[in-house]
């Protein structure tokens, strides 16, 4: 039985998201992996309100994370310095359920080196910038390394769709070597 990975992160919002999640589950098909991208859920949003439509696609998406076995997750920053909110989540529900989690950002910087710190330490807000050496919020990194998962950090152009799969790839294969070890 291949496992199945659930390809989490907010390449669901780019306009090449398909061909993007098409070509993660094929690198995903050549380690024999499987690879749900949650655009695979094909929801039907027709006759729903914008509210409906978006509980209608959380509904698909928590299916489709049932049915995986682990996460990889584009952590890169998105609006903002810290990775997308729907794929932070989507890192703690895999955790929660004791699946493996692991993940990938094209930023290389420790988070507290990309928020805004007019002065050392705090940010425009005036509130304490997390100095961890990590690449994003502790709890995110941390539900990777409890879960025995691997974060790729790697510095790349988020625009670029090849940067993504090269990294993703990399940690395909890290993912790889980790089961037959």
């Amino acid at each position: 039985m291949s496992l199945k990975i659930y390809l989490a992160g907010p390449d669901v919002f780019r306009a090449d998201a398909k061909e993007l999640g098409e070509a993660k589950a094929k690198i995903c098909a050549e380690y024999g992996f499987e690879g749900l991208f949650p655009l695979d859920a094909n929801v039907d949003l027709s006759n729903l309100t914008p509210f409906e439509s978006g509980l209608a696609i959380y509904g698909a998406d928590i299916e489709l994370m049932d049915r995986c076995d682990l996460i990889v997750a584009n952590m890169t920053p998105f609006r903002g310095p810290g990775l997308d909110g729907g794929t932070a989540f989507e890192m703690g529900y895999m955790r929660a359920q004791g699946k493996p989690v692991w993940g990938y950002t094209l930023d290389a910087r420790d988070y507290g080196e990309r928020v805004e710190q007019p002065e050392p330490g705090w940010d425009v807000q005036k509130q304490h910038v997390e100095a961890f050496g990590m690449a994003d919020n502790l709890m995110l990194v941390g539900s990777i390394a409890a879960s025995g998962g691997e974060l790729l950090r790697e510095a790349g152009d988020p625009a670029e769709p090849q940067h993504h799969l090269n990294a993703f790839r990399k940690v395909i294969e890290k993912l790889a070597a980790s089961q037959k070890g």
